[in-house]
């Protein structure tokens, strides 16, 4: 099975080189012109990744056209590119594994539901957990979900994915592998919050956990499965990104909870936060579905710019509940 890469970061140079083991052949496409000259002449993504030498077999290309000749692509464009990425290429019936986290701004759609849209013949899975690119690139130990309706197409892909320090564990719950990796980057902002008003470790846990309680009320409300929003990529993919700075989102949330700038903290970034894009059309999605998104609406108004002091005080001040609830 002859794997193409849609994105030229960190993550998907990570993939591509997974992607690749045993001697494999990859073809990536990057819009930077940087990382083809990059990959092609010295082995290296000097803009993106550039401790992790690659191997001669990932060959890198800015003509998305070449992908027609894959046998699966693994798509690793940010959530509110996707569309226009696959709109750019002949693709057919063959497979695609997102690898994108995030809801698409004005429709509300997940990215999946992007990918059916635009190319209704593909068949769609998802790969999603706790996996920050420089440790699965340098082949440290990671788990991954990788869900997917069709489950014999599933498990040949993770199969093909595999490797002796990347565990795949199958699933056919795309939505609730999507829903876990949308939701912790808005999370994660608010955990970055937290350490950056310096509110404490108490705080930062219990934040981990009401968090994921949203996540799982907005993920039920959506059709997914309570086994896959506690697995590799809800849970565990919530717990990394909340706690890392190696995590864009956390990193951001810093910054807010320093009093910077949400304007700012984006404008200095190279890579892409997806959880600022994703924050405010979480919000209109849960209030369309009649979930309760505290902490979510919270992220919101901080990056509109409210008071950090002011949002964590009304956090604090809301009526007292049951637990679960």
């Amino acid at each position: 099975m002859k794997i193409g890469v849609i994105g030229g970061g960190a993550w998907g140079t990570a993939l591509a080189q997974v992607a690749a083991r045993g001697g494999r052949e990859i073809l990536l496409w990057a819009r930077e012109d940087e990382v083809v000259a990059s990959i092609n002449a010295d082995h290296v993504n000097t803009m993106f990744l550039s401790a992790i030498p690659l191997p001669e077999t990932i060959r890198a290309t800015g003509d998305i056209g070449e992908l027609a000749g894959c046998d699966a692509l693994l798509v690793v464009a940010p959530a509110q590119h996707v569309r226009s990425v696959l709109g750019a290429i002949r693709i057919g019936t063959m497979p695609l594994v997102l690898c994108a986290k995030g809801i698409e701004a004005g429709t509300r759609l997940l990215v999946g539901e992007v990918a059916r849209a635009v190319q209704p013949d593909a068949p769609i899975a998802v790969l999603s957990g706790p996996t920050f690119a420089h440790e699965v690139a340098a082949g440290q130990p990671t788990a991954v979900t990788l869900a997917c309706e069709d489950e014999a197409l599933g498990a040949r892909l993770a199969a093909r994915l595999a490797g002796p320090a990347f565990r795949t564990y199958a699933s056919s719950d795309v939505v609730g592998a999507e829903i876990g990796g949308a939701v912790k980057n808005v999370l994660a902002i608010a955990c970055g919050v937290v350490e950056g008003a310096g509110l404490g470790q108490n705080a930062h846990a219990a934040l981990i956990a009401r968090g994921f309680a949203e996540m799982t009320r907005f993920g039920l409300a959506r059709g997914a499965r309570s086994e896959t929003l506690a697995g590799l990529s809800g849970l565990g993919d919530l717990v990394l990104t909340c706690s890392s700075t190696s995590s864009r989102n956390f990193s951001l949330g810093v910054g807010l909870g320093q009093g910077r700038a949400a304007a700012e903290l984006m404008a200095d970034r190279r890579t892409v936060a997806e959880g600022a894009f994703t924050a405010p059309v979480l919000r209109e999605a849960a209030r369309e579905a009649g979930v309760a998104m505290p902490v979510s609406e919270a992220v919101c108004a901080l990056l509109e710019g409210a008071n950090v002091t002011e949002v964590v005080g009304a956090l604090l001040a809301r009526p007292l509940t049951r637990e679960g609830v």
